[in-house]
């Protein structure tokens, strides 16, 4: 069956969107619009379909086969590794000091570590996700900021350039990080774009940065790379990982928390 003038077009669109990705890496879909003289609307319904080489992932259009491109879901999340999380943000909350001012990153593994602070404990925090707010809402002695933008469903997170700006304007002295992936050479990583400024103004905010991960994470890549490790004061894995994995970062400062274990620490 002949396409369509619409199916024809939509099939050049694909091929010069996947030129700019192959030639310069994930592209924001705002410029590959203007590139083709579209909207960005009509780039999203191109992506949208099942044979569609290239993903749309927090804004930006990249490859289908990029390593770690996963269509990141917080609820297909929430229940994975659920333990070795719990056990990371129980020891990482042992670093928090009453009348800290903290900065709590998003995803299933951050509700873990918001759950984990002392109850009672007076803290000032500020987080940009919906599911670290409700946790942090039902304590009686916190001051929660919520960074505020657009909503992006997919992490449960809002990103805003005025968000940024009031970020960097509180300050903090404690910044609490999550990864997707912890990789030697290529640092921290995660699967949404759009978390990236985020997570590099807590960081450049913050008198100590804290990575916390479960051991899945180690080793692997995804798309938005935020942080090389060395930046971290601390970096704390829930769970037990092989031992050549571990053996791979000695030269950090990474506790391993396993249950029914005192942590371990490697550096």
């Amino acid at each position: 069956m002949r396409k369509t003038a619409g199916a024809e077009a939509r099939t050049v669109r694909l091929a010069k969107m996947q030129e700019f990705v192959e030639a310069g890496g994930p592209l924001p879909i705002k410029q590959a619009a203007q590139r083709l003289d579209v909207t960005e609307m009509t780039i999203r319904r191109d992506l949208s379909s099942a044979d569609s080489p290239l993903s749309v992932l927090g804004g930006y259009v990249l490859a289908t086969t990029l390593p770690g491109v996963d269509r990141y879901s917080l609820d297909e999340a929430s229940d994975q590794h659920a333990i070795n999380k719990r056990l990371a943000c129980e020891r990482a909350a042992k670093w928090v000091q009453p009348h800290d001012s903290l900065f709590i990153d998003c995803g299933t593994t951050m509700v873990h570590f918001a759950e984990a602070l002392p109850a009672d404990m007076p803290l000032s925090v500020v987080c940009y996700s919906t599911n670290i707010a409700a946790v942090l809402s039902r304590r009686p002695n916190t001051q929660l900021m919520l960074m505020g933008g657009l909503y992006h469903p997919s992490s449960a997170t809002f990103f805003s350039d005025e968000g940024l700006q009031y970020l960097n304007r509180l300050g903090v002295n404690k910044a609490f990080i999550s990864a997707g992936g912890l990789d030697l050479e290529r640092g921290a990583s995660c699967s949404n774009f759009h978390e990236v400024p985020v997570k590099q103004a807590a960081i450049r905010s913050a008198s100590e940065s804290f990575l916390i991960a479960d051991e899945s994470k180690l080793g692997k890549l995804r798309p938005a790379f935020f942080s090389p490790l060395q930046a971290f004061a601390r970096i704390v894995v829930g769970g037990a990982p092989a031992a050549a994995v571990k053996k791979q970062f000695k030269e950090l400062p990474v506790e391993f928390a396993r249950a029914g274990v005192a942590a371990e620490h490697m550096h």
